[in-house]
């Protein structure tokens, strides 16, 4: 488990649908946080049929938190894209650019619960959407606590890849700057062009840890256009992707644990992980959302009495059973 945020340099080349096809298609519990202080999407695109209220979410976990109730209303907030399963999570993102300054002061404590996730019973891995690197109020907080960091881009030519330069410059700086270093940054490719993925890495000095196919077709359909058909090689691919970025996870902390002197180091060399029971996912998932038939989100579950607690931190993580549920 772990986190993997997602950013963009310019233009849209697809960060959201990346993120979207990744949840949906990986193996493990998986939560999508869409963290764009340009606002989100997955409401008014893949789940707009089912008209789920525009304030639920990461505004509203915001407000708790000047509450200090961060933790406590965090999972009444999410909606089950699986449910009752709870396999595949999403925290819906701010529904206007002007509430980003609303959700600034909040980045430092939600990226820190998001790392308590690996944790929880069961774990979760989480994505994060944190739009593209502009204006003042980018989660650079979520990104530092990130596991693996991936700039998204489109290699179709000169002038898609360029903007890719300076984005990878101020990701250097301020991962450096709050981590140490800026070993887990990476690239994610969406589609080909002129350039292999070993031209593109000489030419960032930034490895490619996945790439995915071109396939708008479905990833119109993740946009909440048309509907899912055809090849569906954006979802085999993610599928796919999950290797090859838990492998660069695994290296990166490998080294942090070489450089410490201690295997066990997880989140940026600060802290072991305790065992916790882990609970593993049941393949792709559906490509389109199933209604609800009592309408577009259940109201929250207080969880049972005899919810258990995971390790040191678990106890911190109760409240699973409040997500919102969009499924059958």
């Amino acid at each position: 488990m772990a986190v993997i945020a997602m950013v963009s340099a310019k233009g849209a080349p697809g960060v959201s649908t990346a993120a979207l096809a990744c949840t949906l298609a990986w193996s493990d519990r998986t939560l999508l946080a869409e963290c764009d202080p340009a606002g989100g999407d997955i409401l008014a695109g893949y789940l707009a049929a089912l008209k789920i209220p525009g304030d639920r979410g990461l505004l509203e976990i915001a407000k708790a938190d000047l509450r200090d109730q961060l933790e406590e209303v965090f999972w009444g907030q999410l909606i089950d894209l699986d449910a009752p399963r709870r396999q595949r999570l999403v925290l819906p993102g701010i529904a206007d650019p002007a509430q980003a300054a609303a959700v600034r002061g909040m980045w430092q404590r939600l990226a820190a619960f998001f790392a308590e996730l690996e944790y929880a019973d069961p774990g979760y891995d989480v994505i994060a959407d944190c739009g593209r690197l502009a204006g003042t109020h980018t989660p650079w907080p979520v990104l530092a606590r990130a596991d693996v960091v991936l700039l998204v881009l489109r290699p179709t030519s000169l002038r898609s890849i360029h903007p890719a330069t300076p984005a990878l410059a101020v990701l250097r700086r301020q991962l450096t700057e709050a981590t140490g270093g800026d070993g887990q940054l990476g690239l994610m490719l969406i589609g080909d062009g002129d350039y292999s993925d070993k031209e593109i890495e000489r030419a960032l000095r930034a490895p490619v840890i996945a790439h995915l196919p071109d396939d708008r077709r479905t990833a119109a359909a993740l946009c909440g256009v048309g509907s899912q058909g055809g090849s569906r090689a954006l979802l085999r691919h993610a599928a796919s992707a999950q290797t090859s970025i838990r492998a660069a996870i695994a290296r990166r902390r490998h080294f942090l644990g070489q450089a410490t002197g201690r295997a066990d180091v997880v989140h940026h060399g600060r802290c072991p992980a305790p065992p916790v029971p882990g609970v593993r996912g049941a393949g792709m998932a559906a490509t389109r959302p199933r209604r609800h038939s009592g309408g577009p989100a259940a109201a929250p579950q207080r969880p049972p009495a005899h919810a258990r607690r995971a390790g040191q931190r678990g106890g911190r993580l109760r409240g699973r059973q409040d997500v919102a549920r969009h499924g059958q």
